[in-house]
């Protein structure tokens, strides 16, 4: 078994603690055992909840067959007991917290910032902090910790780019960045849900502010960081409006709030009496994305839902559902906030407003083999249709 290197990065916008190790099938199923470790798609990593216990519990789980993790990565004196702290480890080398205010003059939102830190972190550590790197100093990074650990091609992407500003920062003499290329964009079709199992949902919903979430999500089409920032005071009731400040793109914008919402909102505001943010967690603190993924996974649990649906989900089956009522694909572009109309387009290859209209040719078939036979009417697949 290969060393196990535990290291600071931030996903769902907390910082958690990664567990980085050669594949190993034995510390795989090991990890898996232990309640607390997660797995990340987008970073293709076992990880934490950055926490004190959840550091000791982890290393009391590892020893228990012999493993032994190298912390030298991370601040174990500065741990507190919430996730929610910055990053101190990897950051405090004078480079990358150059490299992090030479972003900030850029303008870039904090994930952004955050996440380019990572990938040039990972990349200076590789490395271990030389100066001046060439493009083989790349593909070796990209080979080994990006293809090798299997990478989204969205992550692969942003690790691109995050090199390209980092190399442009500290002008490094052998390499141009135009030779750095990026792979293709994935292109996936957006996974929705009917109507009928939109009212499912929120039907099995049983908490009266789980419900009320879920409810806005779908029936204005937000993002889940928008949600989560969302205060009281940028929802207009009289003007049936949802204010949506600085969203993706820096860019304010107005969606819409729905007739049938209401009622559910003012139950919700009477029983719970939210003071500044929509949806609040304990002590009026802001709620976490990380409950309202948890608590959409039991909902669909409870209507029988066995698609993978996430936050994003109701979004994409809000503008798909519009789009399908008729709605022009202009109108959705803005309430959506997409800078580009390609972006919204991505919804007419899911609707159902056109393709309901054409018929299957087992369809056509069955009804001509029906109408030459009128004396057998009600052929079925599931019977002998040869007799």
């Amino acid at each position: 078994m290969g060393k196990i290197a535990l290291y600071e990065f931030r996903h769902h916008n907390v910082i958690q603690i990664g567990i980085g190790f050669r594949y190993d099938r034995a510390t795989i199923d090991h990890l898996k055992q232990l309640r607390e470790v997660q797995w990340s798609n987008t970073f293709r990593c076992f990880y934490i909840e950055s926490s004190k216990q959840g550091i000791e519990r982890l290393l009391q789980h590892l020893a228990k067959k012999g493993l032994k993790a190298d912390t030298s990565g991370l601040d174990l004196a500065g741990f507190e007991n919430e996730i929610s702290r910055p990053i101190l480890a990897e950051t405090e080398n004078p480079e990358i917290i150059d490299f992090k205010n030479y972003l900030k003059g850029k303008r870039y939102s904090q994930s952004t910032i955050e996440n380019y830190t990572v990938f040039v972190s990972k990349f200076l550590r590789f490395h271990n902090f030389k100066k001046q790197y060439n493009l083989k100093d790349v593909d070796r990074f990209v080979e080994k910790e990006i293809a090798e650990r299997d990478y989204s091609i969205s992550s692969h992407r942003q690790c691109i780019s995050s090199l390209k500003h980092y190399f442009e920062f500290t002008d490094q003499e052998e390499i141009d960045t135009s030779n750095l290329q990026r792979p293709e964009k994935s292109k996936y079709l957006p996974g929705v849900l009917s109507k009928e199992e939109v009212i499912d949902l929120l039907r099995a919903t049983r908490n009266l502010k789980h419900r009320c979430v879920l409810a806005l999500i779908y029936s204005s089409g937000l993002r889940i960081g928008e949600l989560v920032n969302l205060k009281l005071d940028d929802i207009d009731v009289d003007r049936r409006q949802v204010l949506i400040r600085q969203a993706k793109g820096r860019k304010d914008r107005y969606v819409m709030l729905a007739e049938s919402f209401l009622p559910l909102f003012f139950n919700y505001l009477q029983t719970y009496a939210p003071r500044k943010f929509f949806a609040e967690g304990n002590k009026h603190g802001q709620y976490s994305a990380s409950a309202i993924r948890s608590f959409l996974k039991e909902s669909c649990r409870r209507a029988k839902i066995r698609k993978r649906v996430t936050p994003h989900t109701l979004r994409h089956s809000y503008a798909t559902h519009m789009l399908e009522n008729g709605i022009d694909i202009r109108y959705i572009q803005e309430l959506l906030g997409h800078s580009r109309p390609e972006t919204t387009m991505i919804y007419t290859h899911v609707t159902q407003k056109d393709l309901s209209k054409i018929r299957s040719p087992l369809d056509e078939s069955i009804k001509e083999i029906m109408e030459r036979n009128k004396d057998n009417p009600n052929l079925r697949l599931s019977r002998n249709i040869l007799g």
